[in-house]
């Protein structure tokens, strides 16, 4: 395969019109460690830090379904004093959890592996993290950069910039931590909206790539009753019963009204055609897409 040095993977996903419902990747909670960077190309996994203690971490995490983003303030902005870390955890009742601390030597980054396994406080507000990951893939800087300014501007303390989540080829993207909603191939403008939406309580079909708690097919699932009869609240579709089998899947929702009461989607999974599905992408590989079989209201919301 021939690649351009102009090639970017994110203007061809949307040329070819990449399906964004059911790719936001999987995670229960996020571990996030400040650091200015540069960031390796795997992220914390490749910090030049004690390896025992990376190692360790990075177990801890594993074992309790999170993910590790390195994080920083738009621009690199420079902090006087020590570094934040935080653990973020979802919880499907809506009780999400959040600790944080602080780091200025990687010493001190032990603290963060019994944090994971606390509870931690409720009531803090969600954190907006937007993918800039250049080293990882240029169009995550290119159209990342532009959205992490915007929503800096807008919410500066909610806003950081973070290391790879996941979909190159959605960028921007931008993950709201630890209520677990991905957004994907967002602009500076149409992430501001996406947000106050969020903020007002609604999450709309539109540039959702899913809620990370779930699995692809129960993901697209949600995202096809939003655009069908959304929007909604972060919390008003429940999916009750996810079976998969091969390329098929079976999603009992159970919905709030507006919505209908429930909702059984079958869908089953695609194979694309082949193509470069990032920037840096040695090979041509095959993605998936998601299309709806059925779609059955098997109770009306009452009137």
């Amino acid at each position: 395969m021939s690649r351009s040095a102009s090639f970017r993977c994110a203007a061809e996903a949307r040329r070819r019109g990449d399906q964004l419902a059911g790719t936001a990747a999987q995670a229960h909670g996020w571990v996030l460690i400040e650091h200015p960077g540069p960031w390796p190309f795997a992220g914390f996994a490749e910090l030049d830090i004690d390896t025992d203690l990376q190692h360790a971490l990075r177990q801890a995490a594993l074992a309790a379904g999170m993910r590790i983003l390195l994080i920083r303030r738009h621009g690199r902005q420079s902090r006087d004093g020590a570094r934040a870390w935080a653990v973020l955890r979802y919880d499907a009742r809506g009780d999400h959890r959040q600790e944080w601390g602080n780091w200025t030597e990687e010493a001190d980054l032990a603290d963060v592996i019994p944090a994971i396994e606390r509870r931690g406080r409720v009531g803090l507000p969600p954190v907006y993290l937007v993918c800039t990951h250049g080293i990882h893939d240029a169009c995550c800087a290119i159209r990342g950069r532009p959205v992490a300014r915007a929503l800096s501007d807008a919410w500066p303390e909610q806003t950081w910039e973070c290391s790879h989540v996941g979909g190159d080829r959605y960028a921007a993207n931008v993950l709201v931590a630890p209520d677990g909603v991905c957004f994907g191939g967002v602009t500076a403008t149409s992430a501001v909206t996406a947000l106050e939406q969020l903020r007002a309580g609604i999450v709309s079909a539109e540039h959702l790539r899913g809620y990370a708690e779930l699995g692809p097919g129960p993901q697209y699932a949600v995202a096809e009753v939003l655009r069908r009869y959304g929007p909604a609240g972060r919390h008003d579709i429940q999916v009750l019963a996810a079976v998969r089998a091969g390329d098929r899947w079976s999603v009992t929702l159970e919905c709030r009204a507006p919505l209908p009461e429930r909702v059984q989607v079958e869908l089953r999974a695609l194979a694309l055609p082949a193509a470069q599905l990032t920037c840096l992408a040695p090979a041509e590989t095959h993605g998936l897409a998601y299309e709806t079989v059925a779609l059955t209201i098997q109770r009306e919301p009452e009137s």
